[in-house]
């Protein structure tokens, strides 16, 4: 079902950007395409053709083309081990789609609510009533040549929702323009968007991954599984926070995987503890690094989002360290006990 209101224009032309300090180039304004209202051309996504700079776009999943050819599957995990196994009053899922939509977190969920069909619950802020905040949290794309819209971030968020019992591919959410550079070449278009850091060419091993080779859509079976990010997904706010730099954690985790700060030649990824530990022990290095110490890219730890201190300066037993280590058992479970449960669950261990 397609979202109430077809899309906000807001005037917000980049802010996001310039929020993370400026480490992503802002993309010069782009003159509407010529072809904008009249173009005759056929391509599925002419809907998109005309979307500004700024624009809170009505978007179905399905047509989004990711920028990386891989994902944490961990994080997916996660997050759908909440959606179909969650303790909580009212499913994540309706909050996740919300925030994802620029309005915040579910207010009201029917019986029966669909997450495909968001007349069946409402959001804290209504169509229109989005603030600077809330539009910050929103997920963001680059409308590319033929008008098909490029996913730069929440390619996790995505898949989750197209993974889950009633999302699909046909689910909508809106989405937030960065640039409309769809009057451009193929060839002028890769090189904007690597200009400006809004794709990321590499495998889990590092190799480079060329632009043909990338996923056709969100969907788990379509990436290439990164166990580095999945490890940096669940070290958030222990050895670092999440910040505006694009593909932040698949940065650190080219660290991981070449400096080698930790062994992980013993890292059991199903079990909770041995999860914990490798955790606890990478996320120690993080902290400790000089903030100018080159992480990966040009990019510093201190760019980066390194914390000053492990676990924000608290002990092990509390902070984030601690909601983390909760087991599936207690009633608010941790995010990493959620993602194994999840893989216990569907033989996926």
């Amino acid at each position: 079902m397609r979202v109430g209101g077809l899309s906000l224009r807001v005037a917000i032309a980049g802010a996001a950007l310039a929020a993370g300090g400026g480490l992503a180039v802002a993309a010069p304004a782009q003159a509407e395409p010529s072809f904008c209202g009249h173009d005759q051309r056929a391509t599925p996504y002419a809907r998109y053709l005309c979307a500004r700079t700024g624009e809170l776009l009505d978007v179905r999943i399905g047509d989004v083309k990711p920028t990386q050819p891989s994902l944490g599957y961990g994080e997916v995990y996660y997050k759908l081990g909440r959606y179909t196994l969650g303790k909580d009053a009212v499913n994540k899922k309706f909050d996740d789609w919300c925030e994802a939509d620029g309005r915040v977190s579910a207010a009201s969920v029917k019986p029966g609510a669909r997450l495909d069909d968001p007349s069946s619950f409402t959001c804290e802020l209504p169509v229109g009533g989005e603030t600077a905040d809330s539009v910050a949290e929103m997920k963001t794309v680059v409308i590319g040549p033929g008008g098909r819209p490029y996913l730069t971030d929440g390619h996790h968020t995505l898949t989750s929702f197209a993974e889950t019992p009633d999302g699909g591919l046909d689910t909508h959410v809106r989405l937030r323009v960065l640039a409309n550079l769809s009057a451009l070449t193929p060839k002028t278009f890769w090189a904007r968007m690597a200009a400006n850091k809004w794709d990321y060419l590499r495998d889990p091993e590092g190799r480079p991954v060329k632009v043909n080779k990338l996923p056709d859509s969100v969907g788990l079976a379509n990436f290439q599984d990164d166990k580095y990010r999945s490890l940096l997904y669940f070290s958030r706010d222990i050895g670092y926070t999440q910040n505006s730099v694009p593909f932040q954690e698949f940065y650190w985790g080219s660290w991981v995987r070449d400096a080698r700060p930790v062994d992980l030649s013993s890292w059991d990824e199903n079990d909770l503890a041995g999860y914990l530990s490798t955790v606890k022990a990478l996320t120690q290095k993080m902290t400790a690094l000089s903030k100018s110490s080159v992480v990966d890219s040009g990019f510093t730890a201190g760019q980066l989002g390194a914390l000053d201190q492990w676990n924000a300066g608290a002990p092990a037993d509390k902070g984030e360290f601690a909601k983390l280590s909760k087991p599936y058992d207690v009633s608010k479970p941790g995010k990493l006990a959620y993602a194994l449960e999840y893989k216990r669950v569907h033989g996926l261990s």
